[in-house]
């Protein structure tokens, strides 16, 4: 897929051109789908009580809440294949308000348990997002703008974790009652997830030189049809042993995070005998740091490929996934609140810087099947996500032990890294696209004001 006339750099302020329209829409978007997503988590010590939930049975709605997340994502980058980013964010963003919304209605563990799996399709939009900057960037900044715009989404996982338990106290403060309140609140990422899928159609488009119809219209792109239908692309991705290791690896990383978001609020709520706002705020610090730190692993991934190609960029990999590992298992160690919460943001740190970094090397895997492998590593995230919460389900294992273990995978299968590896052809391409993308600009790649 050969899109002309990228952006070699992100000006944060201009809103004038189709590229930047696109990254600000896709992180917001997939900001307000992260808000809707796990909207309900920091009010689980609530929904716990008015349900009579079980941890088992709370364990099993964070399995459903990324689990169908796995299947949408693979459909979603082939979707983005055939019919371009726009109409697929507005039609998964229009839709998935309905599930959040209709939360409230839920009156028992199964009924909740549906619609937690209902909601979690909206984890695909993280597919949709890299996929859309991806079209608009040049290699010289694709993994700052990848990095950014996943990064300033997740940062959703942090808002959801102080606003929610907010505007529940809001509702308490009008005369609400908490089996009503919490109810009442989930509408609220609802309404905002649905204008946001009207403002994508609106503001939007696939590419920089206009919508993918119209490229196909004036034969600038294949059609979907043939060798570059949706099933082929999938399967050109899935026979490449590279773009399962980057499944493994974004296990590690984003599977990880997947599971804090989840957990955080009630760990430290049972752990440190903490109110529900206290300990949702200190939840939210770890999602916070997604406004810096995910965007430092692409621009160390953008950096590392200056020096030392794409070969750079999986070594940074490496060294992100190593040290995420080791402040995962420190953390799991920490007996003091004040600790607990340092050496947490040092894990957040490294664990979004992984993530970013991921999404440094995916783009050039295969640029014809971008979709599809953007889809079966983004997957990579909610299957681990689904096997981590396994450890938290049981009434015998606590969740300190949980996270212990959680730290020895990633050390472990960190290795999987090492099978990422380019020809030199490959290598001497990017190179070369590399310098045409910075050109005679010497701060090209840099993220700017204007």
């Amino acid at each position: 897929m050969d899109i002309r006339n990228k952006a070699n750099r992100i000006r944060l302020l201009n809103f004038s051109t189709p590229q930047m329209r696109a990254f600000h829409f896709s992180w917001f978007a997939f900001h307000i789908c992260f808000f809707g997503w796990f909207g309900i988590a920091p009010l689980m010590a609530v929904v716990r009580e008015d349900l009579s939930l079980t941890q088992t049975q709370i364990g099993n709605t964070i399995i459903a809440s990324v689990a169908i997340t796995v299947i949408v994502r693979l459909l979603i980058g082939v979707l983005c294949d055939k019919i371009g980013p726009r109409k697929t964010y507005t039609g998964l963003l229009m839709l998935g308000a309905v599930p959040v919304m209709c939360i409230g209605f839920a009156n028992s563990f199964e009924t909740f348990l549906l619609a937690r799996l209902a909601i979690g399709a909206i984890g695909a939009s993280f597919v949709i997002t890299q996929y859309h900057t991806t079209m608009m960037f040049a290699p010289n900044v694709v993994g700052t703008a990848n990095a950014t715009s996943a990064g300033w989404g997740n940062l959703g996982g942090g808002t959801t974790q102080i606003l929610m338990p907010l505007i529940f106290s809001g509702l308490l403060m009008l005369g609400v009652s908490e089996t009503l309140g919490w109810r009442l609140a989930m509408v609220v990422p609802g309404v905002v997830l649905f204008f946001t899928g009207i403002g994508y159609w609106l503001f939007t488009q696939d590419a920089p030189d206009g919508n993918f119809s119209d490229l196909r219209a004036r034969g600038e792109l294949p059609e979907a049809t043939g060798e570059n239908s949706a099933v082929q692309s999938f399967l050109t991705a899935a026979k490449d042993i590279r773009v399962w290791a980057l499944f493994i690896v974004y296990g590690l990383c984003f599977g990880v995070e997947l599971t804090i978001n989840n957990i955080a609020a009630i760990y430290f709520f049972d752990k440190f005998d903490l109110t529900l706002a206290t300990a949702g705020l200190i939840a939210g610090l770890f999602g916070l740091m997604n406004i810096f730190a995910r965007t430092l692993g692409g621009v160390f991934s953008d950096l590392f490929a200056k020096q030392g190609g794409l070969k750079g960029r999986v070594r940074w990999l490496f060294i992100a996934l190593v040290c995420e590992g080791i402040a995962l298992i420190a953390f799991s160690q920490m007996h003091v609140l004040s600790l607990a919460i340092g050496i947490m943001l040092v894990f957040s740190l490294f664990v979004q810087m992984a993530e970013g970094a991921t999404f440094g090397v995916v783009p050039f895997i295969n640029k014809k099947a971008l979709g599809a492998v953007t889809g079966i590593v983004g997957a990579g995230g909610n299957v681990s996500a689904v096997s981590a919460a396994f450890l938290f389900r049981s009434e015998s294992l606590g969740y300190q032990q949980g996270l212990f273990y959680l730290g020895i995978t990633v050390l472990v299968l960190a290795s999987c890294v090492l099978v990422v590896r380019f020809s030199d052809a490959t290598e001497a391409e990017e190179a070369t696209a590399y310098r045409d993308a910075v050109g005679g600009d010497t701060s090209a790649g840099a993220l700017s004001l204007r």
